[in-house]
């Protein structure tokens, strides 16, 4: 099985492009977050495509290093800290982020805008460590940088 580089670059340069869009919005803070329907939509659907997309790598790199897919989205992130993609800690918390994905997506229980908040704050520094792991892990295996 082989790592497909330009998938993964493809995806991760959409994270970043969503993550961009939203930087605005966690800039102005919570209160005017709060105060604004319309930052909280976008915001959960811009968190919603960056987590699944980042999901589906963490699929594309784990079933492609010959294992089984994981049995659900957060262990995507922690298998990722067996294949030595992720520093563990991290990982795992990384993963809560799949949480926060099926909470929006599902809508389990009534959304605390506030707590999605405080997702959008720790994605600003998550996910570019998150790329900057995957681009290390595709450098390492195919010989090429992801992004």
């Amino acid at each position: 099985m082989t790592l497909d580089a330009e998938l993964v670059t493809r995806k991760l340069m959409l994270v970043v492009s969503d993550l961009d869009t939203l930087r605005p919005i966690v800039e102005k803070g919570l209160n005017t977050y709060l105060e604004s329907r319309i930052d909280q939509a976008v915001v959960e659907r811009l968190l919603e495509r960056a987590i699944g997309r980042m999901i589906d790598v963490n699929y594309h790199i784990i079933t492609e290093s010959g294992q089984a897919p994981p049995t659900d989205y957060h262990a995507s992130f922690t298998r990722l800290a067996e294949l030595g993609v992720l520093e563990g800690s991290f990982a795992q918390r990384i993963a809560r982020a799949a949480g926060l994905r099926n909470r929006i997506v599902h809508e389990y229980e009534a959304l605390d805008p506030a707590r999605v908040f405080e997702g959008l704050a720790a994605a600003m520094t998550d996910i570019p460590q998150y790329a900057r792991g995957v681009n290390d892990y595709v450098a390492r295996t195919t010989g090429r940088p992801s992004t």
